[in-house]
């Protein structure tokens, strides 16, 4: 069972929509106990990193999720709550992953970044089988993770950002692989057999 993490600040209905195309069981879940006898974790995100963490705190799934040995997926903000801090709110995330999500430069680039982007494969991810280098996803974000030893995927919005990353059973994507047709179902449905 993939327990589905509903904190108040993820785009739940679009990966259950997803999750349920695949066929796969899961449960949306703001509880300790679902996520400590789940699966896998699917940790999706939207909106502010500092309210996001805020509402991890209050339902008591900071320390939660930042211990979780079994295989979590972040999801756009989702993934970036998943690195040392954000200066969205200049707040202290979950750490799993190293580095600070940084805010696009609405001097040097489109503040947010939205719409169809191709994906360039910089290592091997189970998340990636089958999936070309060059396949376009969809993102929707003002913030980003700089490119650093975990990332396995790399986009352009001028400059080089992570797309991927990957730490032992820790997966994250910028994207919305839920709202990027048959290719995100394809990324989802590896992450599930992972």
């Amino acid at each position: 069972m993939i327990a589905l993490i509903d904190y108040g600040a993820g785009n739940v209905a679009s990966v259950a929509n997803a999750l349920t195309k695949l066929g796969e069981e899961f449960k949306i879940t703001n509880k300790e106990a679902d996520i400590c006898n789940s699966d896998k974790v699917i940790f999706p995100g939207v909106g502010e990193a500092s309210f996001a963490v805020r509402q991890l705190h209050i339902l008591n799934l900071f320390s939660v999720l930042r211990i979780v040995k079994k295989p979590m997926l972040g999801i756009c903000l989702g993934m970036q709550l998943m690195a040392d801090q954000s200066t969205e709110g200049n707040v202290a995330c979950l750490g799993i992953f190293p580095g600070t999500a940084l805010k696009f430069d609405p001097a040097k680039t489109k503040v947010p970044h939205m719409g169809w982007n191709s994906v360039q494969l910089n290592k091997e991810s189970k998340l990636f089988n089958g999936i070309k280098s060059g396949e376009h996803f969809y993102f929707a974000h003002s913030y980003y993770v700089p490119v650093n030893e975990f990332t396995t995927a790399v986009t352009n919005n001028n400059i080089d950002f992570s797309a991927s990353l990957e730490k032992g059973n820790y997966y994250g994507v910028q994207f919305h692989p839920e709202k990027s047709g048959d290719t995100g179902l394809k990324l989802l449905k590896n992450f599930v057999e992972i």
